[in-house]
């Protein structure tokens, strides 16, 4: 069990899980911001060009709603029911949502791009040349002397 602890104690503070985590909650918080763009923002003034309509109140009545039917003594009979929507003004919505959202995303990614390119990479510096071993530098002095006697 200590080992299994361990192991998900690596797990969890794994830099790249951290990353996650903080974008994870970074999102969240995005969405909020773009929800409450669209919502708050952009909304209001397509509902006013389109003559005061909400997109969220838009729907489509598949089944109305029916009172509930009693007798004579007032006992229920047939219980009310509500009436059933196709609320396709909230899926709308939705899609706007989505839109604007990938589209600040496709920005914020496009600019992060650009930096990347922009920022100039200096080329590694050449590994230096490796040590001649022992054996090199005997066999070169070898050499150097058999030069000089002939």
């Amino acid at each position: 069990m200590g080992k299994f602890i361990q192991e998900f104690k690596e797990f969890a503070v794994k830099g790249n899980m951290i990353d996650m985590a903080v974008g994870v909650i970074v999102g969240g918080a995005f969405g909020k911001i773009v929800t409450s763009l669209v919502n708050d923002i952009i909304m209001p003034p397509i509902g006013v060009l389109l003559g005061g309509m909400n997109f969220k109140d838009l729907s489509l009545t598949l089944k109305s709603a029916a009172d509930a039917v009693t007798n004579d003594a007032g006992e229920v009979i047939k219980e009310a029911t509500e009436a059933v929507t196709w609320n396709y003004g909230a899926f709308v919505q939705e899609c706007i949502d989505f839109l604007i959202v990938a589209f600040v995303v496709f920005l914020m990614v496009k600019a992060i791009n650009s930096l990347k390119r922009k920022k100039v990479e200096e080329p590694a510096a050449p590994a230096p040349a490796p040590e001649p071993s022992k054996e090199e530098v005997l066999l070169t002095e070898i050499r150097d002397l058999l030069k000089e006697k002939k």
